[in-house]
């Protein structure tokens, strides 16, 4: 003990005479003693309705249920539906005192609703505590989690992780702004450019709930169109949520909102924002003070007052599909909106996914797009140089780079930047036709095979069956070669050969976010490419065959998706611009970037899938583990009458040291995958059944993972 801290500063044996006589009556006037906290032994019960049903926060798929607690008499106010609460969970019926549970871990949860008995017969332990009176959680908000985890095989309790952003007391106690009053009617602007445009806002504004999958055309402009659509859903009295594949592009939006509606109309959810603004802006969503959201995947669950228009940009973007359990796609979950709000429904994108196509096929949703005049006058020249093209061209053999693609390129230098896109490392090469480069797959499943090692048979990726006699079916030839993968060399090749022009980089952790209108080399990955001031006056789409070439279902669809959205950043074609695609003109995918028709490409996919059973016709889900695990797990689960199993198969080992990916196996292990199918109506009974096994697995206590996934977005 310091001397500043010894007996020279007294103690209460030491005080004066009137400090004495302060501390008895302090002594005298303290309260008699509660009950114990958060046991709250001996405490009283509320007098009405002294239970409360609460979900506990753990995602375990055998608790997904609620549990009933007591209500302590001192809690009675706080305690009401909606709100944070703490409970002691996993105490044993042995342990009771006073005719209460008592012991078991302090673990968070919601309270669901008050109940005057339970339904429970022996005794109840007794709420903990009430961490806070805000009411987060609300009827409407439950329902929607309540079915995302349903159509995902997941619990509750993994969904409002999602759901609802982690709390924060500050930005709690902090009183949210006055709502605004609503906007006037904003003119339909650019949207007139589109054959329903005009007739879309309108039916916005008059309180309607128009259904439409929107193929925008290339440009700036969609983020003016979107902001338009948002202020005449809030014209109308109601409330609008947008959600967006990334940063950037939320950047963008906020920035077309503000400008046409002002300041704190609307607010901007993100996962990058730190924990008090996010919370802060959610809670202003949740008491009503604003009513039109943006954000990413984050804001998909935002609890929008008087919901009147979802809309969603890009849907056929990985970021849209939730990596954190149960994995759910913010498409599908913006579609639940709709159908349990019955609010309008957007679906933009320069591209058109199979789901979008669907949507439009099966008549839930119209076709929101222009005339083919109005494509023709936004677009870019766009030019194809094939295999042919490059075994004649010299300088293509010798620099990997065909000479159309350097004549665009030095042109365009002249009057602006150029784009160069460079597709991304790590897709894995699968075998394609030596002659025409179609893809090879499966006679039995349609899947890609792949070659074995000791290089005898080919395998297929999805059922695991050899394929000793392949040919292909469009050109009959039997040769086979591998895909193209990767082009780094060919950009770094191109600032060789300009090296007055300045490189500039986007992709990884470095993402540009604008270029200016000055001469300069652009190199990008896909979907990391920078929009420039004026736009574009070239584009240079390199080695369409690594995109093309992916081991997975959605290979064409995607490659054509990443092409589009490089190609939108360029100059019309009135005012010199031009895209270069090094890529197979007569193949599907490039066919349909040259004529800028995107929708036509999706239909006829979905034609397809269609005929092969495969989603989104169908309903699919990924079963993965170590092999013994999943063959148990496929033994033990009453799938449903109509499901087919395809596997299962070998995934690839994941090198240690190298970022796992979801649903791959842990470095060094040996996982296994089956896909699980059924035919369209039975997706429900699919997702339930998997829920039962995979409970049942956990209650058992079993220490093998097996991990599900319904609708996996890379089946191979």
């Amino acid at each position: 003990m310091s001397s500043e801290n010894g007996p020279e500063q007294g103690g209460a044996q030491d005080a004066p005479p009137e400090q004495l006589a302060l501390i008895r009556e302090t002594v005298r006037r303290t309260a008699a003693p509660r009950a114990k906290p958060r046991t709250w032994r001996g405490a009283a019960l509320a007098k009405e309705l002294p239970v409360a049903r609460v979900l506990v926060d753990k995602g375990v798929l055998h608790l997904d249920r609620y549990f009933d607690y007591a209500v302590p008499e001192e809690l009675d106010a706080e305690a009401q539906p909606g709100v944070r609460v703490r409970v002691r969970f996993g105490a044993g019926r042995h342990r009771v005192r006073d005719g209460r549970r008592e012991g078991g871990g302090l673990i968070d949860g919601y309270l669901i609703e008050r109940l005057a008995e339970s339904d429970y017969a022996g005794p109840l332990a007794a709420l903990a505590q009430v961490v806070s009176p805000e009411r987060i959680l609300d009827e409407e908000l439950l329902g929607l989690v309540r079915a995302v985890a349903d159509r995902y095989a997941g619990s509750v309790a993994d969904v409002l992780q999602l759901a609802v952003p982690p709390r924060n007391a500050r930005a709690e106690k902090r009183a949210s702004p006055q709502p605004l009053p609503a906007p006037p009617v904003p003119e339909p602007g650019s949207w007139a450019r589109y054959e329903q445009g005009a007739a879309f806002v309108a039916a916005l504004a008059s309180g309607g709930a128009p259904r439409a999958v929107w193929n925008a055309l290339p440009g700036p402009q969609w983020t003016d169109e979107l902001a338009r659509a948002v202020a005449a859903t809030l014209a109308s009295g109601r409330g609008a949520l947008v959600v967006l594949p990334d940063g950037r592009a939320v950047a963008r939006a906020d920035a077309a909102l503000t400008a046409l509606l002002g300041e704190g109309r609307h607010a901007v959810l993100t996962a990058d924002a730190g924990p008090e603004k996010r919370y802060a802006q959610w809670l202003a969503v949740r008491r009503g003070a604003v009513r039109a959201v943006i954000g990413t995947r984050a804001a998909m669950f935002a609890p929008v007052r008087n919901l009147g228009l979802v809309a969603l940009w890009d849907d056929g973007d990985d970021s849209h599909s939730e990596p954190h359990a149960p994995q759910p796609h913010a498409r599908e979950v913006l579609l639940l909106r709709a159908a349990q709000d019955r609010c309008a429904f957007l679906l933009g994108g320069w591209s058109c996914t199979v789901e979008a196509a669907q949507l439009v096929e099966t008549g839930w949703a119209r076709p929101l797009i222009a005339a083919r005049e109005q494509v023709r006058a936004a677009v870019p020249l766009v030019r194809t140089v094939g295999d042919q093209d490059l075994a004649r061209d010299e300088a293509a053999r010798a620099a990997r780079l065909p000479t159309l693609a350097w004549q665009a390129v030095r042109d365009g230098l002249r009057h602006g930047p150029v784009l160069v896109q460079v597709p991304r490392r790590g897709y894995v090469p699968r075998m394609a036709c030596a002659a025409c480069r179609t893809p090879a797959r499966c006679r039995h499943c349609s899947g890609p095979l792949e070659g074995q090692e000791s290089g005898s048979a080919l395998r297929c990726g999805w059922c695991g069956r050899e394929e000793s006699a392949w040919h292909c079916p469009e050109c009959g030839a039997f040769r086979l070669r591998a895909q193209v993968v990767g082009a780094r060399r060919t950009a770094e090749e191109l600032g060789r050969a300009f090296p007055a022009v300045p490189v500039r980089t986007s992709g990884r952790e470095h993402v540009l976010d604008t270029v200016s209108e000055s001469p300069a080399l652009v190199v990008s990955t896909p979907g990391a490419e920078p929009v420039a001031e004026g736009g574009y006056a070239a584009a240079l789409l390199l080695d369409g065959w690594a995109m093309l070439g992916r081991p997975d279902l959605r290979a064409g669809e995607d490659a054509l998706r990443r092409w589009l959205a490089a190609a939108a950043l360029v100059r019309p074609q009135s005012a010199g611009g031009t895209v270069v695609a090094v890529a197979e003109p007569t193949l599907r995918p490039v066919q349909a970037l040259v004529r800028w028709d995107p929708v036509g490409h999706a239909l006829r996919e979905l034609a397809e899938r269609a005929e092969l059973g495969f989603p989104p016709v169908s309903r699919m889900a990924a079963v993965a583990g170590p092999p013994d695990a999943v063959t148990g797990f496929l033994d033990a689960v009453e799938l449903p009458r109509e499901a087919e199993v395809l596997g299962p198969v070998p995934l690839p080992v994941t090198p240690a040291g190298r970022p796992r990916r979801v649903g791959a196996p842990p470095p060094g292990e040996h996982w296994e995958r089956a896909l699980v199918r059924v035919p369209p109506g039975r997706g429900a009974a699919l997702a339930g059944a998997l829920k039962a096994a995979q409970a049942a697995r956990t209650a058992r206590g079993s220490d093998t993972a097996v991990w599900v996934r319904i609708d996996p977005p890379d089946i191979g």
